[in-house]
């Protein structure tokens, strides 16, 4: 543990040492950064893509499971896709300096900017994406990064890193703004937790045990996110066509990612019309979706495997739907509370006080009315990418684009003023 403690400090010195001359340059500097990056990923495709097979070889042979192979799997439009991301980053404003002056009443000059947090460091399970969003949302926003990725991906990452910091150079900046950990067993995890002073704050991004274990072990400060325990409630005045197409969409588009539904609640006045149309579209879908119900549900869908308690608080990342009948919109509103993750919760209504009560009551990041849970996503939102989707309260909440990675400065000037 301690040669790789003392590796990981290295890497975290060095990113540290590059913050300051990051965070002094231009707008106009890390733009062009960002477009270098994105050419070295193009130029770079072809060792990118041998890398990434390799990952899917022994991701195969390990048994991981096929959503989460899809999370990790890489191709030429999907890189293509993570390289124009860098550039769109780049079109974005500087979200850096900026603010207005208040004179007091003393002449003082109280000017509040927005400063880089400084090292951001990211542990992440097998999403190669996550590499390149996180590096460009670090460098635009005047940040270093320091990226632990799973073991699933490290051929990719390490490829992805090489070009990236390739673009950085040719940029005239210090490589060492984006630093990779390539050691991936869990005292690496554990190493760089305990940066006191060299990281200023750690972003989880994964499953909801290895949120926990950076939530509970971290000396330095962490910004908890990713978990998606998400719901999708089909109250009794819904369009249920709608609700179907939200349900298959929400579920089964990408069910690995955070912002998949894993719940399904229904309001029982629709139950018996609502469901079997919903299983006839799911016994459709070319994946085999199975339903996990309550006694209620059993009922109206025969052979669906018994729910137990603990259906209703995983996190299946997988072709899996836990299903439950309520009453009413305040008992599907105190489940939700009960079990959810605050990531992303929906209802599906034509009932605008039904909405209204289930927009100001769920405690989520984002609440959704008549669309799908798959829009929590930075890009989605207009934020370029995002480094993350916060679940606490505190700085940042929901999808973290550029302005949830920097901090405020005030900047006072005076000619002499001295309090009395």
């Amino acid at each position: 543990m301690s040669q790789i403690f003392d590796e990981v400090a290295a890497l975290c010195t060095a990113a540290k040492n590059a913050s300051a001359a990051l965070a002094a340059s231009s707008g106009a500097a890390r733009n062009r950064a960002l477009i270098l990056m994105r050419d070295a990923l193009l130029s770079h495709s072809a060792d990118i893509l041998s890398a990434n097979e390799t990952d899917m070889l022994h991701a195969a042979e390990n048994g991981v499971s096929v959503p989460m192979q899809d999370r990790l799997r890489l191709n030429e439009t999907r890189l293509c896709a993570i390289a124009d991301a860098l550039a769109a980053l780049a079109s974005l404003p500087d979200p850096l300096g900026g603010g207005t002056v208040t004179t007091r009443p003393n002449g003082l000059d109280i000017r509040c900017i927005r400063v880089p947090l400084g090292c951001v460091g990211m542990i992440y399970e097998a999403r190669p994406n996550v590499t390149a969003d996180a590096a460009g949302l670090c460098i635009k926003s005047g940040n270093t990064a320091v990226l632990r990725g799973g073991k699933e991906a490290i051929h990719t990452n390490r490829a992805m890193v090489a070009a990236l910091r390739e673009g950085l150079a040719a940029a005239g900046f210090d490589e060492n703004c984006i630093c990779l950990i390539e050691n991936t067993s869990r005292d690496s995890a554990t190493a760089l937790m305990q940066m006191r002073g060299l990281i200023d704050v750690l972003i989880p991004r994964g499953g909801k045990g290895l949120i926990r274990s950076v939530v509970d072990n971290a000396t330095v400060p962490v910004i908890e996110t990713g978990a998606g325990n998400c719901h999708l409630y089909v109250d009794d005045s819904a369009d249920l066509d709608m609700a179907v197409t939200l349900t298959m969409n929400a579920k089964t588009q990408r069910p690995s990612v955070c912002n998949a539904i894993e719940t399904l609640l229904v309001h029982s006045g629709i139950a018996d019309t609502f469901l079997p149309m919903l299983k006839e579209a799911l016994d459709a879908f070319h994946t085999p979706v199975e339903i996990r119900g309550c006694e209620r549900t059993q009922a109206i869908l025969a052979g669906c495997t018994p729910a137990a308690e603990e259906d209703w608080s995983t996190e299946y990342d997988d072709y899996i739907l836990a299903v439950k009948i309520v009453d009413s919109v305040k008992e599907a509103v105190s489940h939700i509370n009960r079990y959810n993750t605050k990531h992303s919760e929906c209802i599906v209504t034509h009932n605008i006080c039904h909405a209204a009560y289930f927009q100001q009551s769920v405690d989520a990041a984002c609440v959704y009315v008549n669309a799908s849970t798959r829009f929590t996503d930075g890009d989605e939102f207009g934020f370029g990418a995002e480094i993350g989707i916060s679940t606490q309260k505190l700085h940042a909440r929901g999808p973290m684009g550029l302005s949830a990675l920097t901090t405020v400065k005030y900047l006072i000037n005076g000619d002499g003023q001295c309090r009395t």
